[in-house]
């Protein structure tokens, strides 16, 4: 038995790149901050807060949402699978990159401080995981 499962809430960071790839299918980029508070340890050391950043992809239905309704600053949960992959870069070395594709999202912005509408939250399609993205 295994398990590959991430969850995470945080804000957008910038605004989703979204893309249309092979027949029109949709893919969307974001990366989401999530942030660790900071905090004194018995000694008076003071750690400070942390922040890490995620690359999401999104495809199909859940990149056409994005699109539409996510914005820079937005609130989301992501849940999906982590995955690495590698490329070579103009150098000729090669280099990882880890990712989240997310199987679902949710909007967590109240819709008062949104431009857009909230959208509720989204199931990925059955067939996210043939995506070449």
């Amino acid at each position: 038995m295994s398990l590959n499962k991430v969850m995470l809430i945080g804000n957008v960071g910038k605004d989703p790149d979204v893309r249309y790839i092979d027949n029109g299918v949709a893919t969307a980029t974001l990366s989401l901050a999530t942030t660790t508070p900071g905090y004194t340890l018995p000694g008076g050391t003071q750690v400070p807060e942390r922040t890490e950043w995620h690359r999401v992809l999104l495809w199909r239905r859940l990149a056409e949402i994005t699109e539409r309704y996510v914005h820079k600053g937005d609130k989301l949960y992501i849940e999906g699978q982590l995955r690495t992959r590698n490329y070579t870069d103009k150098q000729g070395k090669t280099r990882y990159v880890t990712e989240i594709w997310a199987d679902q999202m949710e909007m967590l912005t109240p819709r008062a401080a949104s431009a857009a509408p909230s959208a509720p939250r989204v199931p990925a399609d059955e067939n996210n995981s043939d995506c070449p993205f």
